[in-house]
């Protein structure tokens, strides 16, 4: 009987371990470290469940695996800043290098710098980039201009960048100007942030001519990140730690901020990227002392 008993308990154990294994197993986690004193700045995520981040202190690449939070660094930094980010199809990242006035193409496997960019000589900051298609398209905080690597066949990387100059109603002052950049909905044009003002921008890939897009009012100031999504815009708000949800036009030329995204665990984030139903957001803490031993996190939420 008491056999019986045991042999019972042990089924129904085992039952329960069945069931609770998988939910375990396929838990991602909602906040990971990255390495101390890291001071992150830029996420890109992909090809497969990778994110990718960039040090604002070094220029090292750090990747984590987000299915559990793990990682390293792949590639060691030239020791200037390395900021916006994003990752293709080919096994590619491209880098914004921040006061380094430059931007650089790293080879996911190996960690190795494909190519190299001076993309200016004086006073700048190479803050963010988007790839289209064709190209890749990088902004100045402190130079009016943008900067754009044509890719060509296979897309294969050009001698040097191009310098499309941005004009009409986009107006450089003190401070962070352009900064995040994305595609429109329909991919006709670029969308900037400008964080000062807190103005979003459409502009001409071709001619660098910008429109304001009509917020209804709102303000993105402190906008930093941006990421589309269909229709929607998530625009990272850094010292605001939110994220303005942003309805936007087919055309990009207007849009309504639906809502904002905040959370406790926010210390001054900065960049977002997506995988499965979860956005992404390094916590860059600007208001804190960066240290060696400063501790630095990545948050996940629900967009």
């Amino acid at each position: 009987m008491r056999s019986a008993i045991l042999k019972t308990a042990l089924s129904a154990f085992a039952a329960v371990l069945l069931v609770s294994a998988p939910a375990q197993a396929g838990a991602k986690p909602d906040t990971f470290a990255l390495p101390n004193g890291f001071q992150p700045e830029g996420i890109a995520t992909g090809p497969g469940p990778y994110a990718y981040f960039g040090s604002r202190a070094t220029g090292d690449i750090y990747r984590a695996d987000l299915r559990t939070g793990k990682g390293s660094v792949i590639s060691k930094g030239p020791g200037t800043p390395s900021l916006g980010l994003k990752t293709d199809g080919r096994g590619r990242l491209f880098v914004a290098g921040g006061s380094g006035g430059n931007a650089r193409v790293i080879d996911l496997r190996t960690g190795e710098v494909l190519k190299s960019y001076t993309l200016a000589t004086g006073p700048s900051f190479v803050n963010d980039v988007i790839l289209t298609g064709h190209a890749a398209y990088f902004t100045d905080s402190t130079n009016p201009v943008l900067y754009k690597l044509p890719l060509g066949r296979g897309g294969s990387l050009p001698g040097e960048a191009v310098k499309i100059p941005l004009s009409g109603a986009i107006q450089y002052t003190t401070g962070n100007n352009a900064n995040g950049i994305a595609p429109s909905p329909d991919r006709e044009s670029l969308l900037i942030v400008q964080s000062n003002t807190g103005k979003l921008f459409e502009a001409d890939p071709s001619s660098g001519v910008t429109t304001e897009v009509d917020l209804g009012g709102e303000s993105l100031v402190n906008g930093d990140g941006l990421l589309l999504s269909g229709r929607t815009l998530y625009a990272v708000q850094n010292r605001l730690n939110t994220v303005a949800v942003v309805s936007l036009a087919r055309d990009g030329s207007s849009g309504k901020v639906v809502k904002r995204l905040t959370d406790p665990r926010f210390d001054v984030p900065t960049t977002v990227a997506t995988f499965g139903d979860r956005l992404y957001l390094p916590n860059a803490r600007f208001t804190t002392t960066p240290t060696p031993d400063t501790p630095y996190t990545v948050v996940a939420i629900a967009p």
